[in-house]
């Protein structure tokens, strides 16, 4: 009988940093959550245990703070980039490198109507989020968005879908329509302002979600995505996911009372769950 390793990696998980850039008069923080993994020649390293081409995943993440050290505060996708050149330099045994990163996102604290110049407060669970795939022969780099929840009030209807024996939900043709935003996109290449394209990609969704007529949310998450590929020729495709955040109206009749559609009950679970990808020919 003859076993065979099809597959493997290793790596560092859940190693965190935050960034401070201090200039005179202002502080700016980043706030990084990295997952690094490595592919290549580590074969014998299960099957012998040889480990003389392992890298030991402590090493990767010092390599992560120093690296912060050696280059300026930068865009998420920048200094990743950073480390998986360094890791391919100088480790010949390695023939892919796969990073995932997120960003916290701070706001400043405002003081006397101002902003503060180096106090912060943690704004939401929004984060910035970055996946670079790096081989010899190049990187790709998709960026994105986590966890940025959304809600309005009208201008969303769900209307006409297909009913059988045990379908109870009625149709709305003014509901609260509410998610939390995961998206991500392909660059075309990595000569880009990543910084500027992330904010500019974000207030598009977030435009988009705001004014779009839904007829429910597979149809605004596509306008969305439209819209991002309409706008920016840098990003080649996107994909987002959408769960459906529900918000039912409180029956007030036992209390003798109406609802005109302002009290409403939050459920977090179960939800729907909305996804798909598009990618501009």
């Amino acid at each position: 009988m003859t076993i065979t390793l099809t597959q493997n990696d290793y790596g560092k998980s859940r190693v965190r940093l935050l960034r401070v850039s201090r200039q005179e008069g202002r502080h700016d923080i980043h706030e990084l959550t990295l997952q690094i993994l490595f592919e290549g020649d580590f074969e014998t390293a299960h099957t012998k245990g040889d480990n003389s081409k392992i890298l030991p995943t402590d090493t990767m993440k010092n390599t992560v703070y120093a690296l912060a050290r050696q280059y300026p505060s930068e865009a998420l996708e920048n200094f990743c980039s950073h480390l998986i050149e360094h890791f391919l330099t100088y480790n010949p045994q390695i023939s892919r490198v796969r990073i995932e990163a997120q960003e916290s996102l701070w706001n400043r604290i405002v003081l006397g109507g101002k902003p503060h110049p180096s106090a912060f407060q943690h704004g939401s669970q929004e984060k910035r989020t970055a996946a670079l795939n790096g081989a010899r022969e190049g990187t790709t780099i998709r960026s994105g968005i986590a966890d940025l929840i959304v809600l309005k009030t009208t201008k969303s209807a769900f209307e006409g879908f297909l009913k059988d024996p045990y379908t109870t939900l009625k149709e709305d043709r003014d509901r609260i329509l509410s998610t939390s935003i995961h998206a991500d996109w392909l660059y075309e290449s990595g000569d880009v302002e990543f910084s500027t394209l992330w904010h500019g990609i974000r207030q598009t969704l977030l435009e988009t979600f705001a004014e779009h007529d839904s007829q429910s949310l597979q149809h605004t998450l596509y306008a969305m995505g439209e819209a991002v590929l309409q706008n920016f020729q840098h990003a080649r495709e996107i994909r987002l996911s959408l769960p459906n955040k529900h918000f039912n109206r409180v029956d007030l009749s036992p209390f003798g009372m109406d609802n005109p559609a302002e009290v409403f009950l939050p459920t977090d679970e179960p939800h729907g769950l909305i996804e798909a990808a598009l990618r501009r020919d």
